[in-house]
């Protein structure tokens, strides 16, 4: 292979699948690490396989020993204690490290809209942004004091045919065959980004591949604003099923489903559009290709081939109830 020599720290995620398949596919020396936990997502043929705890030091000697590679892709890491091991353990060894972070780091509601990668951030009380936030200034640091060759790409909404990307998943579809609402947050007016997990893997190839984004950070979202129920619309096609909705504050539904509640108040109420004209400049000719009015028809396509994959949450349904009452859409 003619490719650069990359590292995956995962590959069996909705994101990193992704990647795999298209760094295996463009030609990259791939070589994937991961627990060994889960085969969901099979890794393509040809791509190396290791097996190791990323949080376990003497696994990951074992399992890496003093290799070099030209990048390294961390998709899991969390917590900036894994980003102080990752900078002792790669510095040197590689001629970028890639983190993924997440576009919920930026200020919400944001003072200006599209954010660019310049944009004020501020992890407000959802500890998932909070701790990616604290991962990326601690690779600002090793960056700019030590010369930790970082890159920072910041995804948004990700998803593939496996992934519902309402936080109701397949309950929703199971509410609209029985003539039964969903419950969409807000007014259902507020803007969101999806984008396909095949669409972000081809960004991010060339982000790697050029290597030109090193002290940088970058987007690699879409260009599709969709408001919540556009969202809701597209899955309703996609099922040929009538799209009754029940509109409801994030604060009420969080009062009735409390793992809602700091998503929707602290995330998906705020609308969010993204400046993309950074990973354009990196990587000629990219685009997202894949419109969710087609993603939304590959999710049903998944879940309609095979009825044990269409898993009803009770509770939540129960809930819906109460928060619609008898509202008809």
């Amino acid at each position: 292979m003619n490719g650069p020599r990359v590292l995956l720290l995962g590959g069996t995620g909705v994101i990193s699948a992704a990647c795999a398949r298209q760094f295996a596919s463009d030609g990259f020396e791939l070589t994937v690490l991961t627990r060994g936990r889960t085969n969901s997502r099979p890794l393509p043929d040809g791509v190396r396989r290791l097996t190791a705890d990323v949080h376990d030091d003497a696994s990951m000697r074992a399992a890496l020993g003093g290799e070099t590679f030209d990048a390294v892709v961390n998709f899991v890491g969390y917590a900036p204690a894994d980003i102080t091991t990752d900078v002792a353990r790669y510095g040197g060894s590689t001629g970028q490290y890639v983190f993924i972070s997440t576009g919920s780091v930026y200020a919400r509601p944001a003072p200006v809209l599209p954010v660019t990668e310049s944009s004020a951030r501020r992890a407000g009380n959802f500890d998932y942004p909070a701790q990616k936030l604290r991962c990326e200034e601690e690779l600002e640091r090793a960056y700019r004091y030590e010369g930790f060759p970082a890159t920072i790409v910041r995804a948004a909404h990700v998803y593939d045919e496996t992934v519902f990307p309402t936080l109701a998943g397949w309950t929703v579809i199971d509410r609209w065959r029985r003539g039964r609402p969903a419950v969409v947050h807000g007014d259902g007016t507020s803007l969101w980004n999806l984008m396909h997990a095949g669409d972000f893997a081809r960004g991010l190839a060339g982000v790697v591949a050029r290597r030109a984004a090193v002290g940088e950070s970058v987007h690699i979202t879409s260009d599709e604003p969709l408001t919540w129920d556009e969202i809701h619309f597209c899955l309703a096609r996609a099922a040929g099923v009538e799209p009754a909705i029940a509109h409801r504050s994030s604060a009420d539904i969080g009062r009735e489903i409390a793992w809602m509640g700091t998503v929707l108040q602290e995330d998906f109420r705020h609308s969010m559009i993204y400046d993309n004209s950074k990973i354009k400049q990196l990587v000629p000719g990219f685009s997202a290709q894949v419109p969710f009015e087609r993603g939304a028809r590959e999710i049903l396509r998944w879940f309609g081939a095979d009825p044990s994959r269409q898993q009803v949450d009770a509770e939540l349904d129960a809930a819906f109830d109460r928060l619609a009452g008898d509202c008809d859409g």
